[in-house]
């Protein structure tokens, strides 16, 4: 190659080199220039999210005070209440009154004040007792070690406090204190210990202890007038309203199960999820076990208010949700039957459709006639009548499953064979006198569904006894008298003749009594 190409070469390459460095260099920069948009875009991205999450935050919390605005009441009767006990430390008069300790009495409230009065009065009265209790022993136990010298002092002041925290924090752990007193055990322990142990360098025990425990009356009692006073939340009412909603729950579950499984849905206009709602509203008395038992609690601190006496029985309550649990579990049982995979043919479940619809109705009807009376307070005129119905729909359920020989409720009627295809059965068929027998398979499901039915009426008869002991404990008001035109007829229940009954079967006995006697007469007659 001549001097001449490769200096061509040379610059060729010198000029790729330079225009591959501007290329570079340009990306370097436009890549530099657009960096700070795009951090600009994250950031704003960044906010955008954040305050879609804030709105929708917003948004739920609005509909959720708008779907029960006494949690919204309560936020502002918490607020009335700190701001009346603050006076006591922006106030100068009333500040010297009560000293530095004021701020114990803004304390109190914060830790005090509940959603219902229940709730709030059991933590004031927790509270008063656990402190003062706590305070004087603590003065007593100060007392005894200044008397015992520096020696001996700070030894008996440690072991009285071992003994007492160990003591009351084991209390906590039996079942009536823990139900009722846990949450004075837990101030006892904790004012006690701040006396006892700041006290043991301070001189003036007594003052300390006295401003202690004012300021801790001053917060609850605070805390007592704004609950009782503003909008005031029962938990006897919420605990009333609790359990006649799950009776309903409980009623509309078992009656559209039932229905469902029939194929008997009668409601027209009635959404899908509705439905759904309704046939899962049973479990919600499974889990408000916990919920019942508190709200039971805490009832028993309320003083009279409404339709509830001071001395209500509360704890009837807690019987009646564990009769509903029972009933809850039945039908648990039954809808999970009902969604198995051995599904049930439907001539098999056409023969018990319409006594079980009718069962699963009688049971409904039941229930809710019980949270009637529950919810209006009054004694039922017909809940009777309707467990009579009831108990016998669940005989003739049971008739039917007896006698299912009888009934024809094994067998399907089938065409003589005409052809030699015709003439085939399976292995699990069997023909006899052109009747044919239904596999053991097709109806395991629906024999259970019918005896998981006939097992919910005992435990539907259990709720009602225990809203009738209710009835009888909390004296409720005695069923409307309705005058009837037409005299009604009674029925046998357990062979047992009511009192129209009775007296016509003694006037067929009287009348079949004077037949057999003019028989006998004429007989001895012609003799």
């Amino acid at each position: 190659m001549s001097q001449q190409q490769k200096e061509v070469v040379k610059g060729v390459v010198e000029w790729r080199i330079k225009v591959a460095d501007d290329h570079d260099n340009y990306s370097s920069s436009s890549s530099l220039l657009l960096l700070p948009s795009v951090m600009v875009a994250y950031v704003w991205g960044a906010m955008v999210g954040l305050a879609m999450k804030v709105c929708k935050f917003v948004k739920k919390a609005w509909k959720m005070g708008l779907d029960d605005p006494r949690k919204f009441i309560h936020g502002l009767k918490v607020g009335v209440a700190l701001s009346a006990v603050s006076l006591f430390y922006y106030m100068k008069p009333l500040y010297n009154g009560v000293g530095g300790n004021s701020m114990w009495a803004v304390m109190t409230v914060v830790v005090v004040f509940e959603y219902t009065a229940g709730a709030t009065i059991s933590k004031v009265i927790n509270r008063i007792c656990g402190t003062s209790l706590a305070g004087f022993l603590a003065i007593g136990v100060h007392w005894l070690a200044s008397r015992a010298g520096e020696q001996w002092g700070p030894l008996i002041a440690g072991v009285s406090l071992f003994l007492l925290a160990s003591a009351a924090t084991f209390s906590r752990f039996i079942p009536i204190i823990k139900a009722r007193f846990d949450y004075g055990c837990m101030v006892f322990i904790l004012t006690f210990c701040l006396v006892s142990v700041s006290g043991f360098r301070v001189e003036k025990l007594l003052d300390l202890a006295q401003q202690r425990v004012s300021t801790v009356i001053i917060g609850t009692c605070l805390c007592i007038i704004v609950s009782m006073t503003i909008c005031p939340i029962w938990a006897g009412k919420e605990l009333h309203l609790l359990l006649t909603n799950n009776l309903d729950k409980l009623a509309n579950s078992l009656q559209g199960s039932v229905d469902q499984y029939f194929n008997n849905n009668q409601q027209e206009g009635v959404s899908d999820e509705d439905c759904r709602k309704k046939l899962i509203g049973y479990k919600c008395v499974l889990s408000s076990k916990a919920t019942e038992e508190t709200m039971a609690n805490l009832a028993r601190w309320e003083p009279a208010h409404g339709r509830f006496n001071f001395r209500h029985p509360w704890k009837q309550y807690v019987k009646i949700g564990a009769s509903m649990r029972t009933c809850a579990s039945c039908l648990d049982a039954l809808i999970a039957c009902i969604n198995s995979h051995n599904q049930a043919s439907d001539h098999i479940k056409k023969k018990l459709s319409s006594i079980s619809v009718k069962l699963g109705s009688k049971s409904a009807e039941v229930i809710r006639e019980v949270a009637t009376t529950m919810r209006n307070m009054r004694k039922s005129s017909k809940v009777d009548m309707l467990v009579v119905e009831m108990n016998n729909a669940a005989q003739e359920l049971r008739d039917l499953l007896n006698n299912s020989h009888s009934n024809n409720l094994l067998v399907i009627p089938q065409k003589p064979p005409t052809t030699e295809d015709d003439q085939e059965v399976g292995p699990v068929v069997v023909e006899l006198n052109n009747m044919m027998m239904i596999p053991v398979m097709e109806i395991i499901q629906v024999v259970t569904v019918a005896s998981l039915l006939i097992e919910t009426v005992s435990r539907v008869e259990d709720i009602v006894k225990t809203v009738d002991e209710l009835s009888h404990l909390a004296k409720f008001k005695e069923p409307k008298c309705v005058k009837s035109k037409q005299p009604s007829n009674n029925i046998i229940v357990d062979n047992k003749i009511y009192p129209t009954q009775q007296q016509n079967h003694d006037d067929d006995h009287h009348e079949a009594a004077n037949n057999n006697n003019e028989n006998n007469n004429k007989t001895l007659q012609m003799v």
